[in-house]
């Protein structure tokens, strides 16, 4: 792997002549610098220009790093906000639009072997105004207001090479049978295998091998199944699940062996774990899961969307945790593949979700839903993610609750997200007018405790909080969605601002003076939410300051605002942390 992080060329193109101007061409060279993968929005950028840029391109050179004649180069991109045209020594490789999906091309072919230094274009294409891209909590205007945050354009995620065989492994998919403790798998190829191609899978922990399998491969694909009882694992099998209390994961080596090429080897992990709905209960591994959630934004001051390090995607699921949360709602964003690496490392639960447009029409869903199913198909493998959520509070379908068009377009989302993954619960419109799904979930940032005990105590029935629920001309739920023998999650409360500057820039949903007093509203609120029989689970808005929204429990630069120790104990309750099982 060479990484392509650090330094490129950069230019704006505000009139949008580039590319009739050549600036695809290796020659060209742009006149300003910038550090990637920060957006130039940001600070860490070296640009942090907050205006507005529809256009802007990208330059780097790098060597060829190929030792075999009959290897592969890929060029991968983690995610370029919005459109992204890529050029290699002038000739134009790809071609990809959604600005939080990862994409890969195959750029043997652009490279010049009478060349010491190969050239790297890329023009990103962001139109500010488009309100039929998927953006999720980036603003519209130059200056960010309310819920919304300074926009985000091109590369915000890392950029390498990658040398591979001709033919090779191009993708994995993992998945887990408990009733007979087998890990099957579906390994996808780069090409049609040629007569003799052979995969060899072995699945270790803490340096044993736990299982292995081999199999002969004809066409892209190829299927295996890993029996993960034998060897230490049959005497405790509990210590092979994945879970907060103890998350277990197992190394994973993949070898295809081709005809004519050296082995393609992957190395990489699953964890083992099951995550279902049953009546009003969701169960991990058959365990009654209790989901102590807090809202995350994922934005830095000093990098934006970007995360300004692997450390800081780190050291966000360890305060996480440390606040008593065993999961997070990345809310409008698909998180940075190193945060849910992490989150599965660490034992954080997480809630799946992507932007939003701000508008419906057909253009507007059709990128929704692509890009929504590469990001599905990109984290299905993360033992973190136990629930998906393509859509949030109508956002992109406004007029859900009596348009049938845009009733069909969540429902349409619900079975594709099953379609391509189907061992998860999937909310199909998070928060109010609950189209279809397998959570009810709700919205209420009700100031007074009291208000919420009325409508989500614990002798209020799922049909009570469906009449008691109010929020403007919002209702909780749409058609024939059916609100009996569901799990219920308040999936966002709270929102308490403290200490804000006065005046206009700022947003909460209340606001106290005192540390004092912040810690007293946390605990009344969520004493109240967390003692309810009738709820799964709670997720508090939100975990830090964001710009103008101040109602974080930590600042924007990952600050406590009050003692760590006192949260965490308002934030567990009565739910305790199940101790780990011990081997018998």
């Amino acid at each position: 792997m060479t990484d392509l992080t650090g330094i490129w060329q950069f230019g704006h193109d505000d009139a949008d002549q580039g590319l009739q101007d050549g600036w695809n061409q290796p020659s060209h060279r742009l006149d300003r610098e910038i550090v990637v993968p920060f957006p130039p929005e940001s600070p860490k950028s070296g640009i942090h220009d907050t205006g507005f840029h529809p256009v802007i391109w990208y330059r780097r050179a790098f060597a060829d790093p190929r030792t075999e004649k009959n290897e592969r180069l890929l060029l991968r991109f983690g995610a370029v906000d919005y459109r992204a045209d890529v050029w290699v020594n002038g000739h134009h490789v790809a071609s990809h639009e959604g600005g939080m999906s990862p994409f890969t091309v195959d750029i043997t072919h652009a490279i010049d072997p009478d060349s010491r230094e190969q050239v790297v274009t890329v023009r990103a294409e962001d139109d500010p105004e488009d309100i039929e891209q998927p953006r999720g909590k980036q603003d519209w205007r130059t200056t960010p207001h309310v819920i919304h945050y300074n926009r985000t354009s091109g590369i915000w995620q890392p950029v390498w090479l990658e040398v591979v065989p001709a033919i090779h492994i191009e993708s994995i998919r993992w998945s887990f049978d408990r009733a007979n403790w087998t890990a099957p798998l579906e390994v996808a190829l780069s090409h049609r295998a040629k007569p003799g191609t052979r995969l060899d899978v072995a699945l270790e922990h803490e340096g044993d091998i736990i299982a292995t399998t081999s199999c002969s491969v004809q066409g892209r694909f190829a299927r295996g199944l890993l029996d993960v009882t034998r060897g230490e694992m049959t005497m405790d099998r509990q210590q092979a699940l994945w879970s907060p209390e103890r998350p277990t994961l197992l190394g994973a080596r993949l070898t295809l062996t081709a005809p004519d090429q050296p082995d393609d080897e992957v190395l990489t992990y699953t964890g083992l774990r099951t995550i279902r709905v049953d009546g009003r209960k969701i169960r991990l591994n058959d365990v009654e899961l209790y989901q102590r959630l807090v809202l995350n934004q994922g934005y830095w001051p000093e990098s934006h969307i970007a995360a300004p390090s692997n450390d800081a995607l780190k050291r966000e699921v360890e305060l996480i945790l440390a606040l008593g949360f065993n999961g997070a709602r990345n809310h409008q964003k698909a998180e940075d593949p190193r945060f849910l690496f992490w989150a599965d490392r660490l034992g954080l639960l997480l809630w799946g979700e992507t932007a939003n447009a701000f508008t419906y029409t057909d253009l507007g869903i059709d990128r929704h839903i692509r890009e929504w199913r590469e990001l599905v198909v990109r984290d299905r493998n993360h033992p973190s993610i136990i629930t998906w959520v393509p859509f949030n509070e109508s956002w992109g379908v406004d007029d859900v609750g009596y348009s049938a068009n845009q009733q069909h377009a969540v429902k349409s989302a619900y079975h594709a997200t099953h379609q391509l993954d189907g061992t998860r619960p999937v909310v199909g419109n998070d928060g109010w007018e609950n189209v279809i799904g397998d959570i009810l979930t709700i919205h209420d940032y009700a100031w007074d405790p009291a208000t919420l005990e009325h409508r989500y105590g614990s002798d209020t029935a799922p049909e009570e909080m469906q009449d008691r629920y109010e929020n403007g001309h919002r209702r909780l739920t749409v058609g024939d969605y059916d609100v009996a023998n569901k799990p219920v999650i308040l999936s966002e409360y709270g929102g308490v601002s403290y200490a804000p500057a006065r005046g206009e820039n700022w947003f909460g949903y209340g606001m106290v003076s005192t540390a004092e007093e912040f810690l007293e509203k946390y605990r009344d609120l969520t004493t109240v939410v967390s003692d309810s029989r009738q709820l799964a689970g709670f997720c508090y808005t939100q975990l830090t300051d964001t710009m103008q929204e101040i109602n974080g429990l930590l600042t924007e630069n990952r600050e406590p605002k009050v003692d760590i120790d006192e949260v965490r104990k308002i934030t567990i309750g009565r739910h305790a942390p199940r101790k780990r099982p011990s081997a018998e």
